[in-house]
């Protein structure tokens, strides 16, 4: 696996009041700057948007990474949420905390594999049907 982000990523994060939230991440690296695209269902209950895009863009250097997540369009109590995380030696999972004033949390990354895939659907295949 390349320690380039680059690539589709499923992660979570911890918000107060709301629990676990999942997304899936696209990101580009290309000398050590890092951009890319979210999608997440909107967790708060009176949000008239069942799923928020959002815009990321931040750095890397060796294993630290921090980005700006700014969701499109902004509003519904979402807006610009800050990033910082570390990544781990195979560049398969980022760990860390995002913050908004007056609120943080805990988030994970991990990259999709498209070999993980596979092997569960051959592990499928081996299972008889009932």
């Amino acid at each position: 696996m390349s320690d380039d982000l680059s690539g589709v990523w499923n992660g979570s994060y911890i918000q107060p009041g709301t629990g676990m939230v999942t997304f899936t991440a696209t990101l580009v690296e290309a000398g050590g700057a890092v951009s890319g695209s979210v999608t997440e269902p909107c967790s708060n209950p009176n949000c008239p948007l069942r799923t928020h895009n959002a815009s990321i863009a931040g750095q890397r250097s060796s294993s630290s990474v921090s980005f700006v997540k700014r969701y499109e369009p902004p509003g519904y109590g979402f807006d610009t949420v800050h990033y910082e995380g570390v990544v781990n030696a195979d560049a398969t999972e980022i760990d860390g905390r995002w913050r908004l004033p007056g609120f943080s949390g805990a988030f994970l990354m991990i990259r999709a594999s498209k070999a993980a895939r596979a092997v569960t659907t051959e592990q499928q295949a081996k299972v008889p049907s009932r």
